[in-house]
């Protein structure tokens, strides 16, 4: 594991970033306060990349290209270190790429590549994965897990925040248990396109939007402060919080956890990519300061 970090960003935002993961472990504004979650207990982690998998696989045996599949939760790139590409006073861009220790438990070949830029007090996070294989396909799942500082200020009761979507979000959530997906839907709570926010929102685990409407949503305070989420190329949303901590999961993915009666064949689950020989699929999300 490497502990190699690079500061980039304006005199309006500041981000770092690890090549273990890929992963965004800070960002500051002006006046240093820090708007990401600490990785302290109980969750070690600031802003994991989830690859080639979103949530768990069920425990019984699943395959891939008739080799079994071994996946941890939310995958392998978290805890793999990344190169990196590029390096400039605005940003940096890392590349993670499939080798013996990913073949192991994931037999398929791959390039991802991670973008970080801040322009004025915008971080936008940009993912490229491409399948370099001349024929087979490549069937993967990739998300994203920021936690932000909740509350956003100590002075602000945490039950006074809110997400304000972009539009409507009547559908019905998704919820899991320690086996995937459960089978049944729930109501959505969010009143069309606020939710207030409690910790009692997530005491049933994480609320899974699958193909929300929206491409943003707005973390505020009554004082309308707080954070602009936007995000391009990824179809689902999860939310997520252990009660107790001082953190919000704003989490745009591109499929999600199995169903927990799944089995067989990897390529036939719910919520994947499916990337033709040398086809690339593109995806951002960013954050900005209110």
């Amino acid at each position: 594991m490497t502990t190699e970090k690079y500061v980039f960003g304006t005199d309006l935002l500041t981000a770092t970033v690890t090549a273990h993961g890929a992963e965004l472990i800070s960002l500051r504004d002006p006046t240093g306060r820090e708007l990401m979650w600490n990785g302290g207990p109980p969750w070690p982690r600031h802003s994991p990349v989830l690859f080639p998998i979103v949530g768990r696989l069920p425990a019984h045996e699943i395959t891939l290209n008739d080799q079994p599949l071994h996946l941890p939760q939310h995958g392998f790139a978290r805890d793999c270190t990344f190169h990196w590409l590029d390096r400039t006073a605005q940003g940096c861009t890392l590349e993670l790429t499939e080798n013996a220790a990913t073949l192991t438990g994931f037999p398929e070949r791959f390039r991802l590549r991670m973008t970080y830029r801040v322009e004025e007090n915008r971080l936008t996070v940009s993912y490229e994965l491409h399948n370099p294989d001349s024929s087979a396909v490549l069937h993967a799942s990739l998300g994203a897990h920021p936690a932000f500082i909740w509350p956003l200020r100590e002075d602000v009761p945490k039950t006074a925040h809110q997400l304000i979507f972009s539009e409507n979000e009547p559908a019905p959530i998704r919820r899991i248990d320690d086996k995937g997906v459960l089978p049944e839907a729930f109501p959505t709570p969010v009143q069309g396109k606020n939710l207030p926010l409690t910790e009692e929102l997530f005491v049933a685990d994480a609320i899974i939007m699958p193909e929300l409407n929206s491409h943003s949503v707005s973390y505020i305070t009554p004082q309308k402060d707080g954070l602009h989420i936007t995000w391009n190329g990824f179809r689902d949303l999860g939310l997520w919080m252990k009660p107790g901590a001082d953190f919000l999961c704003i989490e745009p993915w591109h499929g999600y956890a199995a169903p927990g009666d799944f089995s067989g064949d990897f390529s036939r689950k719910p919520g994947l990519l499916h990337l033709e020989a040398g086809e690339s699929w593109n995806a951002n999300w960013s954050v900005e300061t209110i």
